[in-house]
């Protein structure tokens, strides 16, 4: 007997779970599917980031941080460890218990706002027709007026180096390992890869990164990209830049990868070995064999202004629509879908997205990279400031890195942000905001902000922008 709803949402990670409750709190009588399952196969809430990626990762990041801090800065301190030890079971734990405390949030959120949630796959059949099958394989038909598509993404996956789950993982087996490998190879020196890399480092391994482009990190502003590379091969990373993986083989102990870099070939051994190459949109039997959905050259399904797929009444939002593939902008897509269904006319500033990479130090950045800002013909003015003109990051112990921000020379409209050091995660919301209202540098140099704090490296960095910085000498002016 089939089931009606007003909207069918398909996902529930970040961009599924925050449609849902949103069209739900608009007063739409909303059910969503998903068929996500944890390492004990119960079904569990948050899609990829909840239970694989963003949550989980960041809790072993802070985990693994403080362990290297004990060992190598606590003494700076006067705080004194005779010896660090490593529990890696009681750190996993721990992170699990995070991810469990998340998803079951969201479990609450659905029952607080009303919306029925389902365990299982769904599929569209055609307009306002969903199959879902639970886990059990037992099949419904869901009938409703809208269905929202947020199946998220998956990682891409190499022929040249196959997942086994033991010795060649994906990011999500990553953060499983019980124990610490002594040698890691991880394939794509990304976000994704950093990070990883940064937490196993950390804990004891010697992590070489293969990345097959010559720059490293090519989204990130070029001074920032420069500056990661040389703080994360000072940490330990080995960063091998226009290394192509031509050949990985697992085998019982070990990992042997085949790489080229320039003219020479290279081979080497590893203990466990990450692929981190990137993720792709995750349609794989999400459309019934009638249901004629249009995908763009990429695979992801292509959508309008306002989310519509090809197929009348079906929408899609997230991963599964393109880049950029992060979290907050598949929430915001999914209040924005929402609230269209509803009526209103809501609007996302996709200009003004901020990125973050949670190593340490931190990189962050919003708005347009100085090369991108060149490219497009602005005249334009920097300013840049490091965090060693700081005093609360030197009390932190934390003075490396710096932030940039570029403007308009003639509006002094800002037009980009881009920071590395302590924090930056948080810093860098200041600027949206900024630059969500149109902001000017000489806006955010007239604001006051506290002492001492590390946002006032990005007060002296709009100082900057006029040459006028109080704590850092000014740029020599040209005559």
């Amino acid at each position: 007997m089939s089931k009606e709803f007003d909207v069918v949402v398909i996902g529930a990670g970040p961009a599924g779970y925050v449609a849902a409750i949103r069209a739900a709190q608009l007063g739409m009588n909303t059910a969503c599917i998903d068929k996500w399952l944890d390492p004990n196969d119960k079904p569990s809430l948050g899609g990829t980031c909840l239970n694989a990626g963003c949550i989980p990762s960041k809790a072993l990041l802070e985990s693994s941080e403080l362990f290297h801090r004990a060992q190598h800065e606590f003494a700076d301190h006067g705080v004194q460890v005779d010896k660090v030890g490593l529990d890696l079971a009681a750190m996993q734990k721990r992170k699990s218990g995070v991810v469990s405390q998340l998803t079951g949030g969201i479990a609450s959120l659905f029952k607080a706002n009303g919306v029925t949630s389902f365990a299982g796959s769904g599929q569209v059949v055609d307009s306002g027709e969903v199959r879902y099958t639970d886990h059990e394989g037992k099949e419904d038909t869901f009938n409703a007026e809208h269905v929202i598509i947020a199946s998220g993404s998956e990682p891409v996956a190499l022929d040249i180096a196959p997942f086994d789950n033991d010795r060649i993982v994906d990011s999500w087996g990553a953060l499983e390992f019980d124990e610490v490998p002594k040698k890691l190879g991880i394939i794509g020196a990304g976000y994704i890869g950093v990070e990883l890399g940064s937490v196993w480092s950390r804990l004891g391994s010697e992590v070489t990164l293969l990345e097959a482009v010559d720059e490293f990190m090519p989204v990130a502003d070029r001074d920032i990209a420069k500056e990661g590379l040389r703080s994360f091969r000072k940490q330990g990373l080995d960063i091998q830049l226009g290394a192509r993986v031509t050949a990985a083989k697992a085998n019982k102990k070990s990992v042997s990868v085949e790489y080229t870099q320039g003219d020479d070939s290279q081979k080497v051994s590893f203990d466990r070995l990450i692929v981190a190459v990137g993720r792709r949109p995750h349609t794989s039997n999400l459309f019934a064999k009638g249901a004629q959905v249009e995908l763009d050259d990429k695979g992801y399904i292509d959508v309008n202004d306002n989310f519509r797929t090809s197929l009348p009444g079906v929408y899609a939002v997230g991963d599964v629509i393109g880049n950029p593939m992060l979290a907050h902008k598949g929430m915001e897509e999914g209040v924005t879908v929402a609230e269209i269904l509803a009526g209103q006319k809501p609007h996302i500033n996709y200009d003004v997205i901020p990125a973050v990479v949670y190593t340490a130090p931190e990189m962050a950045w919003v708005g347009k990279s100085e090369a991108q800002v060149k490219a497009a013909g602005n005249d334009y003015r920097i300013g840049q400031v490091p965090f060693a003109a700081n005093g609360r990051a030197k009390a932190l112990g934390q003075q490396g890195g710096f932030v940039k921000i570029i403007a308009d020379a003639d509006s002094d409209e800002i037009l980009g942000v881009h920071m590395i050091g302590p924090y930056v995660s948080e810093l860098v919301q200041e600027m949206v905001v900024a630059m969500e209202y149109r902001a000017s540098s000489e806006d955010i140099a007239r604001i006051v902000h506290g002492h001492p704090t590390l946002g006032e490296t990005v007060h002296e960095a709009a100082l900057a922008v006029d040459g006028r910085p109080i704590h850092f000498p000014p740029p020599k002016r040209k005559k």
